[in-house]
């Protein structure tokens, strides 16, 4: 153990306690998080997470950009095998976002639906507002204005909080293939001058 924490401290230890703070958050929830449970989780000394993160505020507020960044992986990763098109483009990253929501349902709950993070925080302020400025840019491009991208985010966000909660079990239990068919017609309905 002694070993473990020496690598950690050598610059490894905030990334050992995101990864511990999301497993937590995970097995909790975030009513119940706390930095003693990471600390455990981490193998490190209970004031470890308190001195690189404050507190469980801080912790979570960091966890929670680090989810942002998550997020736009998600879409990198479905927009990269989709076809160019900004039509496409703007599908494949309303998948993204469902599959973030499936993949870690915790972490999707903490960004979306709680107010333990700080979103003044200037870190966490420019990773949401990344995600949030994809997203506009994606409608801009198949001819939407800031309405239409409020109503691609509301189904595509819609979408991912219902099915990671184990809603609509109508689409969870379609076979792999007809689960995405129905997706992407659900996704772009909510397209400018679809529906």
């Amino acid at each position: 153990m002694a070993e473990d924490r020496r690598t950690y401290h050598h610059g490894d230890l905030r990334a050992a306690l995101l990864r511990a703070a999301e497993e937590e958050l995970q097995a909790s929830g975030v009513e119940a998080f706390s930095l003693r449970q990471v600390a455990r989780r981490a193998g490190v000394s209970h004031a470890a997470p308190a001195h690189h993160f404050g507190d469980a505020r801080g912790l979570l507020t960091a966890l929670a950009a680090e989810g942002f960044h998550r997020f736009l992986a998600a879409q990198s990763r479905r927009e990269a095998r989709a076809d160019p098109a900004p039509a496409a483009q703007l599908t494949a990253a309303g998948l993204g976002y469902v599959d973030f929501a499936m993949e870690r349902p915790a972490l999707f709950r903490l960004m979306f639906g709680s107010d333990r993070p700080d979103f003044a925080d200037p870190v966490l302020n420019e990773a949401a507002t990344a995600a949030y400025r994809h997203l506009r840019d994606q409608v801009a491009e198949v001819g939407g204005d800031e309405v239409a991208a409020a109503s691609v985010w509301a189904m595509a966000h819609g979408l991912a909080d219902l099915l990671s909660n184990g809603r609509l079990r109508a689409i969870l239990t379609l076979p792999e293939a007809a689960r995405q068919d129905v997706l992407v017609g659900l996704l772009e309905r909510a397209f400018p001058g679809r529906g």
